[in-house]
């Protein structure tokens, strides 16, 4: 099927699971657009099952679709921007080594326990599966997806400093995790591999990565500073993102870790002395919808994605097993992050059940669980991860709030944390 094809489709289909959202469940829209389009897929499979055959068509198109492509290579890099841009550099800093911590350290060891205890309990429900595997599956589910948790915290009340604490944590575990991912996948076809392999390819995606955002990003703030004319200040944040995800691919540096720098400077530095507030209004307006458009069509397509799981019992008895694994194995590695910070920082009685239940998993775990080389072991992770994101967006995603409501107070919070 032609990309034009593909993309009239699936944007026709978001505008009709968005429609039916708002018009009868009232969910927040990302979570509505997933859970509209999660039952029209199951709608699909039991059309088949009774005899249809509907259902075949629709797994060939989602098929033939690249989810790791399209979300990885094309609409990761614009929704990863857009939420920087709108993030106070001055507020990160004052969080640095929090968020520093808990994206770097937190990840590192969320990855370690959940590939480690899978290995073990995946065994028990009758799904062996390799170590490395395991550790990859690690990787892939215990980075926050910044996209769904800023598609839900649009909707929450969080105070100011919690807040800043899940974004900024969130912006940049995605490119630590997909770091941690990349260099575990390097060691899957070796024999043997050291200490300093492993650093050196972490030290080469995430440093590379901040360096060329910051490299890049400086570029286009300097030609943001030297016109006045929003088109053309519009166009060069575009050709910034495509330009440094393109580069960091050739460079094989983290893309996601580019963007996010590059953006930070842009939302600050340039939003402050590069730009007039004509063009800040019209830099506003066009990223954020252009935001929410690709979080309609992504969330419309994760919901999709069921069409062509491998619905195998062992499959789905791991995934039952992991959702509860990755919510342990966050919950310890925040409450370590939390207790290590506590000598020189206060936190509220509530940061360590929020920052665990609002850290939810989406789009990002899907796809690099569908980048794993074809065979059976891509299809048992490919189920596993699915089964964890569905319960992240659908069920944390929604009682989320309730979660909050039993929290403290704004000035509580702001002044605890």
């Amino acid at each position: 099927m032609a990309l034009i094809h593909t993309l009239t489709i699936l944007i026709c289909l978001a505008a009709l699971f968005s429609y039916v959202n708002h018009r009868l469940l009232k969910l927040p829209i990302t979570i509505g657009l997933m859970a509209v389009a999660l039952v029209f897929s199951l709608v699909l499979l039991a059309l088949g099952k009774m005899g249809f055959g509907v259902e075949a068509e629709a797994q060939r198109f989602i098929g033939a679709i690249d989810f790791n492509e399209a979300l990885m290579h094309g609409m990761l890099g614009f929704l990863l921007f857009a939420g920087a841009l709108h993030v106070k550099l001055d507020e990160l800093l004052d969080l640095k080594w929090v968020i520093g911590s808990m994206a770097v350290v937190g990840t590192i060891l969320s990855s370690l326990i959940t590939g480690l205890l899978g290995y073990w309990l995946f065994d028990l429900v009758g799904l062996p599966l390799p170590l490395l595997y395991c550790l990859l599956f690690g990787a892939l589910i215990s980075p926050t997806d910044p996209i769904a948790v800023m598609g839900v915290l649009r909707q929450a009340r969080l105070p100011k400093a919690l807040e800043m604490k899940i974004v900024g944590e969130s912006l940049f575990n995605d490119g630590v995790g997909v770091v941690i991912f990349l260099v575990v996948l390097n060691l899957v076809p070796r024999d043997s591999f050291t200490a300093s392999d492993v650093l050196a390819l972490f030290a080469k995606e995430a440093l590379g990565g901040a360096a060329l955002g910051l490299a890049l990003g400086y570029i286009a703030y300097r030609m943001l500073r030297s016109v006045d004319n929003y088109q053309v200040e519009i166009l060069i944040t575009l050709a910034l993102v495509t330009g440094s995800f393109a580069l960091a691919d050739l460079l094989h540096t983290s893309g996601p870790i580019a963007v996010v720098v590059a953006g930070l400077l842009i939302g600050n530095q340039g939003r402050q002395w590069a730009m007039s507030d004509t063009t800040r209004e019209h830099l506003d307006n066009f990223w954020e919808l252009l935001d929410e458009l690709l979080n309609a069509v992504l969330f419309a397509l994760i919901g999709l994605e069921v069409l062509v799981l491998s619905f195998q019992r062992s499959y789905l008895m791991a995934g039952l097993v992991a959702i509860p694994l990755v919510l342990a194995a966050r919950w310890l590695s925040v409450v370590l992050q939390v207790k290590a910070f506590s000598f020189v920082r206060e936190f509220s009685d509530r940061t360590i059940t929020i920052l665990t239940w609002g850290g939810l998993r989406g789009g990002i775990s899907v796809a690099l669980a569908l980048s794993l080389p074809s065979g059976p072991m891509r299809d048992a992770v490919v189920t596993i991860t699915y089964a964890v994101v569905v319960f992240s967006i659908l069920v944390q995603g929604l009682t989320i709030n309730r979660v909050l409501g039993c929290g403290v107070s704004s000035k509580s919070e702001v002044a605890h944390s």
